[in-house]
Protein backbone atom coordinates (compact mmCIF):
# COMPACT_ATOMS: atom_id res chain seq x y z
CA UNK A 1 0.00 0.00 0.00
CA UNK A 2 2.67 2.35 0.89
CA UNK A 3 4.25 1.61 -2.64
CA UNK A 4 1.18 2.19 -4.44
CA UNK A 5 0.93 5.75 -2.45
CA UNK A 6 4.40 6.98 -3.67
CA UNK A 7 3.70 5.88 -7.50
CA UNK A 8 0.52 7.65 -7.19
CA UNK A 9 2.49 11.07 -5.77
CA UNK A 10 5.53 10.02 -8.58
CA UNK A 11 2.88 9.94 -11.32
CA UNK A 12 1.15 13.12 -10.17
CA UNK A 13 3.88 15.66 -10.15
CA UNK A 14 4.09 18.36 -7.71
CA UNK A 15 2.17 17.51 -4.39
CA UNK A 16 1.81 19.38 -1.31
CA UNK A 17 4.89 17.35 -0.13
CA UNK A 18 7.01 19.00 -2.83
CA UNK A 19 8.99 21.95 -1.34
CA UNK A 20 8.39 24.28 -4.08
CA UNK A 21 4.85 25.00 -3.89
CA UNK A 22 4.45 26.35 -0.19
CA UNK A 23 6.96 28.63 -1.18
CA UNK A 24 5.12 30.02 -3.86
CA UNK A 25 2.05 29.95 -1.90
CA UNK A 26 3.89 32.11 0.92
CA UNK A 27 5.02 34.75 -1.98
CA UNK A 28 1.28 34.86 -3.11
CA UNK A 29 0.35 35.70 0.35
CA UNK A 30 3.05 37.63 1.30
CA UNK A 31 2.23 40.00 -2.04
CA UNK A 32 -1.96 39.71 -0.70
CA UNK A 33 -0.87 40.84 2.80
CA UNK A 34 1.19 43.75 1.77
CA UNK A 35 2.01 46.90 4.16
CA UNK A 36 -0.55 49.43 4.47
CA UNK A 37 1.88 52.06 4.72
CA UNK A 38 3.02 50.37 1.15
CA UNK A 39 -0.45 49.82 -0.44
CA UNK A 40 -0.94 53.81 1.07
CA UNK A 41 2.40 54.69 -0.89
CA UNK A 42 1.02 53.32 -3.92
CA UNK A 43 -2.19 54.37 -4.15
CA UNK A 44 -1.07 58.08 -3.72
CA UNK A 45 1.68 57.39 -6.80
CA UNK A 46 -1.54 55.90 -9.14
CA UNK A 47 -2.97 59.34 -7.83
CA UNK A 48 -0.20 61.45 -8.36
CA UNK A 49 0.47 60.02 -11.60
CA UNK A 50 -2.92 60.60 -12.96
CA UNK A 51 -2.93 63.98 -11.70
CA UNK A 52 0.16 64.92 -13.51
CA UNK A 53 -1.56 63.14 -16.47
CA UNK A 54 -4.63 65.14 -16.27
CA UNK A 55 -2.72 68.26 -15.82
CA UNK A 56 -0.72 67.69 -18.98
CA UNK A 57 -4.04 67.46 -21.25
CA UNK A 58 -5.06 70.44 -19.95
CA UNK A 59 -1.97 72.12 -20.38
CA UNK A 60 -2.15 71.16 -24.20
CA UNK A 61 -6.15 72.81 -24.63
CA UNK A 62 -5.79 75.70 -22.72
CA UNK A 63 -1.90 76.12 -24.90
CA UNK A 64 -4.50 75.30 -27.89
CA UNK A 65 -6.80 78.18 -27.11
CA UNK A 66 -4.42 80.49 -29.23
CA UNK A 67 -5.25 78.47 -32.45
CA UNK A 68 -8.63 77.91 -31.70
CA UNK A 69 -9.67 81.00 -33.95
CA UNK A 70 -10.17 81.82 -37.16
CA UNK A 71 -7.77 84.29 -37.54
CA UNK A 72 -3.57 84.79 -37.46
CA UNK A 73 -2.36 84.09 -34.09
CA UNK A 74 -0.54 86.96 -34.33
CA UNK A 75 -3.20 89.35 -35.24
CA UNK A 76 -5.50 87.65 -32.28
CA UNK A 77 -2.56 88.42 -30.45
CA UNK A 78 -2.48 92.38 -31.51
CA UNK A 79 -5.55 92.56 -29.79
CA UNK A 80 -8.67 94.54 -31.42
CA UNK A 81 -6.05 97.60 -33.09
CA UNK A 82 -5.12 97.93 -36.29
CA UNK A 83 -1.71 96.85 -36.90
CA UNK A 84 0.69 97.03 -39.77
CA UNK A 85 3.05 94.11 -41.36
CA UNK A 86 6.26 95.07 -39.59
CA UNK A 87 4.22 94.96 -36.07
CA UNK A 88 2.81 91.00 -36.76
CA UNK A 89 6.56 90.05 -37.48
CA UNK A 90 7.98 91.77 -34.40
CA UNK A 91 4.66 89.93 -32.03
CA UNK A 92 5.53 86.60 -34.29
CA UNK A 93 9.00 87.10 -33.36
CA UNK A 94 8.25 87.99 -29.77
CA UNK A 95 6.04 85.30 -28.94
CA UNK A 96 8.08 82.75 -31.03
CA UNK A 97 5.33 81.85 -33.46
CA UNK A 98 7.67 81.65 -36.14
CA UNK A 99 8.65 78.07 -34.26
CA UNK A 100 7.29 74.67 -34.50
CA UNK A 101 4.35 74.06 -32.36
CA UNK A 102 5.82 71.66 -30.04
CA UNK A 103 8.65 74.00 -29.25
CA UNK A 104 6.63 76.67 -28.18
CA UNK A 105 4.17 74.41 -26.58
CA UNK A 106 7.65 73.70 -24.31
CA UNK A 107 8.33 77.17 -24.29
CA UNK A 108 4.81 78.19 -22.93
CA UNK A 109 4.87 75.73 -20.53
CA UNK A 110 8.36 76.54 -19.19
CA UNK A 111 7.06 79.59 -18.55
CA UNK A 112 4.08 78.89 -16.96
CA UNK A 113 5.80 76.55 -14.40
CA UNK A 114 7.72 79.35 -13.38
CA UNK A 115 4.74 81.67 -12.94
CA UNK A 116 5.57 83.75 -16.41
CA UNK A 117 2.41 84.07 -17.77
CA UNK A 118 3.43 86.36 -20.15
CA UNK A 119 2.10 89.87 -20.79
CA UNK A 120 -1.75 90.90 -20.56
CA UNK A 121 -2.77 92.43 -24.38
CA UNK A 122 -5.13 94.68 -23.10
CA UNK A 123 -3.30 96.56 -20.35
CA UNK A 124 0.12 95.37 -21.46
CA UNK A 125 1.22 94.48 -17.81
CA UNK A 126 2.22 90.94 -16.65
CA UNK A 127 -0.27 88.67 -16.10
CA UNK A 128 1.19 87.44 -13.35
CA UNK A 129 0.67 91.02 -11.42
CA UNK A 130 -3.06 91.43 -12.40
CA UNK A 131 -3.64 87.77 -11.04
CA UNK A 132 -1.89 88.45 -7.84
CA UNK A 133 -4.09 91.85 -7.05
CA UNK A 134 -7.08 89.80 -7.78
CA UNK A 135 -6.83 86.23 -6.64
CA UNK A 136 -7.06 87.39 -2.75
CA UNK A 137 -11.04 88.92 -3.63
CA UNK A 138 -12.19 85.12 -5.39
CA UNK A 139 -10.45 83.58 -2.40
CA UNK A 140 -11.75 85.19 0.05
CA UNK A 141 -15.32 84.80 -1.37
CA UNK A 142 -15.23 81.36 -2.21
CA UNK A 143 -14.18 80.44 1.48
CA UNK A 144 -16.67 82.61 2.75
CA UNK A 145 -19.47 81.31 0.75
CA UNK A 146 -18.20 77.33 1.30
CA UNK A 147 -18.50 77.94 5.02
CA UNK A 148 -22.04 79.62 4.75
CA UNK A 149 -23.38 76.48 2.37
CA UNK A 150 -21.54 74.12 5.22
CA UNK A 151 -22.51 75.84 8.80
CA UNK A 152 -26.52 76.05 7.43
CA UNK A 153 -26.63 72.81 5.22
CA UNK A 154 -25.13 70.53 7.11
CA UNK A 155 -27.76 70.95 9.90
CA UNK A 156 -30.24 71.26 7.85
CA UNK A 157 -29.21 68.04 6.08
CA UNK A 158 -29.18 65.96 8.91
CA UNK A 159 -32.76 68.00 10.49
CA UNK A 160 -34.23 66.20 7.30
CA UNK A 161 -32.68 62.64 7.60
CA UNK A 162 -33.77 62.23 11.19
CA UNK A 163 -37.32 63.64 10.46
CA UNK A 164 -37.76 61.80 7.00
CA UNK A 165 -41.27 61.53 5.66
CA UNK A 166 -42.41 64.45 8.22
CA UNK A 167 -42.99 68.09 7.24
CA UNK A 168 -39.72 69.25 8.29
CA UNK A 169 -37.99 67.39 5.74
CA UNK A 170 -40.14 68.03 3.07
CA UNK A 171 -39.83 71.80 3.48
CA UNK A 172 -36.43 71.23 3.59
CA UNK A 173 -36.13 69.43 0.42
CA UNK A 174 -37.90 71.93 -1.16
CA UNK A 175 -36.22 74.52 -0.34
CA UNK A 176 -33.20 72.56 -1.06
CA UNK A 177 -34.55 71.86 -4.99
CA UNK A 178 -35.70 75.66 -5.36
CA UNK A 179 -31.80 76.27 -4.38
CA UNK A 180 -30.50 74.18 -7.30
CA UNK A 181 -33.00 74.87 -9.60
CA UNK A 182 -32.60 79.23 -9.79
CA UNK A 183 -29.47 80.63 -11.04
CA UNK A 184 -26.60 82.70 -9.44
CA UNK A 185 -27.31 85.59 -11.68
CA UNK A 186 -30.51 85.12 -10.94
CA UNK A 187 -30.31 85.04 -7.07
CA UNK A 188 -27.92 87.98 -7.14
CA UNK A 189 -29.81 90.39 -8.65
CA UNK A 190 -33.16 89.06 -6.32
CA UNK A 191 -30.93 89.52 -3.43
CA UNK A 192 -29.15 93.14 -4.45
CA UNK A 193 -32.79 94.50 -4.85
CA UNK A 194 -34.41 93.42 -1.80
CA UNK A 195 -31.25 93.52 0.65
CA UNK A 196 -29.00 96.30 -0.96
CA UNK A 197 -31.95 98.72 -3.09
CA UNK A 198 -35.46 98.26 -0.93
CA UNK A 199 -33.84 97.67 2.58
CA UNK A 200 -30.70 99.06 2.71
CA UNK A 201 -28.97 96.20 4.65
CA UNK A 202 -26.20 95.56 1.75
CA UNK A 203 -23.39 97.53 -0.18
CA UNK A 204 -24.57 97.60 -3.88
CA UNK A 205 -21.16 96.67 -5.93
CA UNK A 206 -17.68 97.21 -5.52
CA UNK A 207 -15.46 96.51 -2.56
CA UNK A 208 -15.52 99.65 -0.66
CA UNK A 209 -12.45 101.83 0.28
CA UNK A 210 -12.47 101.17 4.07
CA UNK A 211 -9.82 98.28 4.17
CA UNK A 212 -9.89 94.65 4.91
CA UNK A 213 -12.69 94.73 7.38
CA UNK A 214 -14.93 96.87 4.79
CA UNK A 215 -13.86 94.73 1.76
CA UNK A 216 -15.23 91.89 3.65
CA UNK A 217 -18.37 93.27 4.69
CA UNK A 218 -18.96 94.15 0.30
CA UNK A 219 -18.47 90.70 -0.26
CA UNK A 220 -20.89 89.03 2.00
CA UNK A 221 -23.75 89.37 -0.05
CA UNK A 222 -22.14 87.73 -3.13
CA UNK A 223 -21.11 85.12 -1.02
CA UNK A 224 -24.56 84.34 0.11
CA UNK A 225 -25.75 84.45 -3.36
CA UNK A 226 -22.75 81.76 -4.46
CA UNK A 227 -23.88 80.20 -1.26
CA UNK A 228 -27.38 79.07 -2.16
CA UNK A 229 -26.72 76.55 -4.53
CA UNK A 230 -24.09 75.06 -2.69
CA UNK A 231 -26.12 74.90 0.40
CA UNK A 232 -28.37 73.11 -1.67
CA UNK A 233 -25.79 70.47 -2.87
CA UNK A 234 -25.07 70.21 0.94
CA UNK A 235 -28.74 69.28 2.25
CA UNK A 236 -29.42 66.76 -0.63
CA UNK A 237 -26.11 65.02 0.09
CA UNK A 238 -25.71 65.18 3.05
CA UNK A 239 -29.92 63.99 3.71
CA UNK A 240 -29.30 61.20 1.35
CA UNK A 241 -26.28 59.67 3.53
CA UNK A 242 -27.14 60.05 6.60
CA UNK A 243 -31.02 58.33 6.23
CA UNK A 244 -29.45 55.17 5.16
CA UNK A 245 -27.81 55.23 8.46
CA UNK A 246 -30.81 55.95 10.44
CA UNK A 247 -32.43 53.00 8.89
CA UNK A 248 -29.16 50.75 9.67
CA UNK A 249 -29.53 47.70 12.19
CA UNK A 250 -26.70 49.07 14.08
CA UNK A 251 -28.80 51.94 14.42
CA UNK A 252 -31.82 50.10 15.52
CA UNK A 253 -29.70 47.68 17.96
CA UNK A 254 -28.26 50.70 19.71
CA UNK A 255 -31.52 52.11 20.47
CA UNK A 256 -32.78 49.21 21.66
CA UNK A 257 -29.59 49.08 23.98
CA UNK A 258 -30.72 51.99 25.58
CA UNK A 259 -27.42 54.07 23.99
CA UNK A 260 -27.66 57.73 23.94
CA UNK A 261 -28.92 59.74 21.40
CA UNK A 262 -25.74 61.63 20.84
CA UNK A 263 -23.44 58.73 20.66
CA UNK A 264 -25.35 56.89 18.06
CA UNK A 265 -25.87 60.75 15.95
CA UNK A 266 -21.90 60.68 16.25
CA UNK A 267 -21.46 57.16 14.85
CA UNK A 268 -24.18 57.61 11.75
CA UNK A 269 -21.94 61.05 10.96
CA UNK A 270 -18.95 58.97 10.89
CA UNK A 271 -20.48 56.13 8.86
CA UNK A 272 -22.10 58.81 6.31
CA UNK A 273 -19.14 61.37 6.23
CA UNK A 274 -17.71 59.32 2.98
CA UNK A 275 -20.02 60.36 1.16
CA UNK A 276 -19.92 63.75 1.79
CA UNK A 277 -16.69 63.76 1.28
CA UNK A 278 -16.39 62.43 -2.21
CA UNK A 279 -19.01 64.90 -3.34
CA UNK A 280 -17.00 67.93 -1.76
CA UNK A 281 -15.19 67.27 -5.50
CA UNK A 282 -18.04 68.75 -7.13
CA UNK A 283 -18.75 71.25 -4.77
CA UNK A 284 -15.47 72.80 -5.68
CA UNK A 285 -15.88 72.82 -8.78
CA UNK A 286 -19.36 74.54 -8.77
CA UNK A 287 -17.44 76.83 -6.43
CA UNK A 288 -14.72 78.26 -8.86
CA UNK A 289 -17.60 78.24 -11.88
CA UNK A 290 -19.66 80.77 -10.13
CA UNK A 291 -17.29 83.06 -8.66
CA UNK A 292 -17.35 84.30 -12.30
CA UNK A 293 -21.34 84.98 -12.31
CA UNK A 294 -21.61 86.12 -8.89
CA UNK A 295 -18.47 88.40 -9.25
CA UNK A 296 -19.85 89.90 -12.86
CA UNK A 297 -23.08 90.23 -10.89
CA UNK A 298 -21.78 92.96 -7.93
CA UNK A 299 -19.23 94.24 -9.93
CA UNK A 300 -16.30 92.59 -7.69
CA UNK A 301 -13.28 92.83 -9.21
CA UNK A 302 -12.19 89.17 -8.62
CA UNK A 303 -10.73 86.50 -11.50
CA UNK A 304 -14.30 86.07 -12.74
CA UNK A 305 -14.67 89.55 -13.28
CA UNK A 306 -10.68 89.33 -15.13
CA UNK A 307 -11.75 86.21 -17.23
CA UNK A 308 -14.91 87.49 -18.42
CA UNK A 309 -13.06 90.86 -19.61
CA UNK A 310 -10.45 89.00 -21.09
CA UNK A 311 -12.53 86.81 -22.98
CA UNK A 312 -14.54 89.74 -24.21
CA UNK A 313 -11.65 91.35 -25.12
CA UNK A 314 -9.85 88.33 -26.54
CA UNK A 315 -6.81 88.83 -24.42
CA UNK A 316 -5.23 85.18 -24.91
CA UNK A 317 -3.06 85.69 -22.36
CA UNK A 318 -5.02 86.08 -19.02
CA UNK A 319 -7.46 83.83 -20.34
CA UNK A 320 -4.96 81.03 -20.66
CA UNK A 321 -3.90 81.58 -17.24
CA UNK A 322 -6.75 82.09 -15.71
CA UNK A 323 -8.25 79.29 -17.33
CA UNK A 324 -5.02 76.72 -16.22
CA UNK A 325 -5.09 77.90 -12.38
CA UNK A 326 -8.72 77.21 -11.71
CA UNK A 327 -8.34 73.63 -13.42
CA UNK A 328 -5.42 73.02 -11.60
CA UNK A 329 -7.52 73.56 -8.64
CA UNK A 330 -10.43 71.75 -9.01
CA UNK A 331 -7.94 68.50 -10.05
CA UNK A 332 -5.78 68.90 -7.02
CA UNK A 333 -9.01 69.38 -4.70
CA UNK A 334 -10.31 66.39 -6.43
CA UNK A 335 -7.28 64.03 -5.78
CA UNK A 336 -7.18 65.57 -1.87
CA UNK A 337 -10.69 64.76 -1.84
CA UNK A 338 -9.91 60.97 -3.13
CA UNK A 339 -7.16 60.61 -0.40
CA UNK A 340 -9.76 61.65 2.38
CA UNK A 341 -11.64 59.34 1.33
CA UNK A 342 -9.27 55.90 1.56
CA UNK A 343 -8.25 58.26 4.93
CA UNK A 344 -11.86 57.96 6.21
CA UNK A 345 -12.86 54.79 4.92
CA UNK A 346 -10.67 51.75 5.47
CA UNK A 347 -12.01 49.20 3.93
CA UNK A 348 -11.01 51.28 0.64
CA UNK A 349 -7.28 50.55 1.69
CA UNK A 350 -8.08 46.78 1.74
CA UNK A 351 -6.56 44.95 -1.96
CA UNK A 352 -8.44 41.84 -2.31
CA UNK A 353 -6.31 38.91 -2.31
CA UNK A 354 -5.09 36.83 -5.23
CA UNK A 355 -7.27 33.97 -5.50
CA UNK A 356 -5.31 30.24 -5.90
CA UNK A 357 -4.90 29.06 -9.57
CA UNK A 358 -7.28 26.42 -10.52
CA UNK A 359 -4.14 23.81 -10.89
CA UNK A 360 -3.18 24.47 -7.18
CA UNK A 361 -6.84 24.03 -6.38
CA UNK A 362 -6.49 20.83 -8.65
CA UNK A 363 -3.43 19.44 -6.72
CA UNK A 364 -5.31 20.10 -3.61
CA UNK A 365 -7.47 17.67 -4.70
CA UNK A 366 -5.43 15.14 -5.62
CA UNK A 367 -3.57 15.52 -2.89
CA UNK A 368 -6.60 15.07 -0.39
CA UNK A 369 -7.55 11.97 -2.69
CA UNK A 370 -3.86 10.34 -2.05
CA UNK A 371 -4.36 11.24 1.50
CA UNK A 372 -7.91 8.99 1.86
CA UNK A 373 -6.16 6.24 -0.66
CA UNK A 374 -3.01 5.82 1.91
CA UNK A 375 -5.46 5.78 4.74
CA UNK A 376 -7.39 3.17 3.52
Amino acid sequence: MTGNTSNLRDEGGLRASDPGRPRARSRRRTAGNASPWIRAAQFLGKRLANLILLLFVLSLITFGLLYMTNSDPARTLAGAKKVSPEQLAAIRAQYHLDEPLWRQYLRWLGNLLHGDFGTSIRTQLPVSQMIGQRAWITLALALMALAIALLIGLPLGILAARRHGRWQDRLITALAVTGLSAPSFAVGLLLLYVLSVRLGWFPIYGLGDGGLIDALWHLLLPAITLAVGLFASVVKISRASLADQVDADYTLFARSRGVARWTVLLAQLRNAALPIVTSSGLLIATLVSGTVIVETTFAVGGLGTLLQTSVTFKDIPTVQAITMIMATIICVATAIVDVLAVLIDPRLRVRQRPTVAPAANANDASDSNDSKEATA
